[in-house]
């Protein structure tokens, strides 16, 4: 090897050897467990992880408080909720995870793919063909008129029952996506208007206080969808918009 070749050679490996070194940390990082602010549980084929250690996990949900949207039988599905609680004690939040028991693939599934739009409601259906369901519903006022016991009585008589429902306003969420291979997660959320909308003190601050809401909204969306494609099911709940109020 000709000296300038060598050289070359050697200025490579100086290079190399501190991006290999970088690499190998980032990889034992990512494998790394969860800090120990985050809480974590096991739903089915899925992980629920929560955005800090304020959560406190409620355990699985009785089957009937999430009816299956499949139609027909043979398709396990388990169910988690966890509670957001303020320093005095308050119920500020409520999220329901509902996915597949196991990893046992299914195809020809078939999903009530209805995604209805409602006055009132930020409604974003993503379903592109009849055999997908993929629809994200966002209701502002939920505690108004009865609205939340209404849509969903079986959830909200749980929630109830396991004091997990906000005292004041709140608004909820609920995504669904499904596949024909029957992969299947669905999320239902319940939140204190103060995590997602900001105190307005003009015109301009009123048109845009509900952008954080939005932008939260589809966060959790495509966390659920992507939570799908992880061998493990990894699904963490975003953070919410505005701080915990204290």
């Amino acid at each position: 090897m000709s000296r300038s070749r060598l050289s070359i050679a050697v200025a490579l490996r100086r290079t190399l050897r501190p991006a290999l070194l970088a690499s190998a940390v980032a990889a034992l990082a990512a494998c790394a467990p969860l800090q120990p602010d985050r809480t974590e549980a096991p739903v089915g084929r899925a992980r629920l992880v929560l955005p800090d250690a304020a959560w406190k996990d409620l355990g699985v949900v009785a089957a009937d408080a999430l009816p299956s949207p499949f139609r027909g039988a043979g398709l396990p599905l388990e169910t988690r909720a966890a509670v957001l609680h303020d320093a005095q004690g308050q119920v500020l939040a409520a999220v329901l995870l509902q996915t597949n028991a196991t990893n046992h693939p299914r195809t020809g599934a078939a999903w009530q793919t209805d995604c209805p739009r409602e006055q009132g409601l930020l409604v974003d259906d993503r379903a592109t063909s009849p055999v997908r369901v993929d629809c994200l519903r966002f209701k502002r006022w939920a505690d108004q008129a009865g609205w939340a016991t209404q849509q969903h009585p079986e959830m909200m008589r749980w929630l109830q029952a396991h004091k997990a429902v906000p005292a004041r306003p709140y608004s909820h969420l609920s995504y669904r996506y499904g596949t024909e291979a029957g992969a299947f997660v669905q999320v239902h959320a319940l939140a204190d208007q103060r995590l997602l909308r900001p105190a307005t003190r003009s015109n301009e601050e009123f048109l845009h206080a509900g952008v954080p809401a939005r932008d939260w909204s589809r966060q959790v969306a495509d966390a659920a969808r992507l939570s799908t494609a992880m061998l493990d099911g990894h699904f963490a709940l975003p953070a919410f918009p505005l701080p915990v109020p204290q």
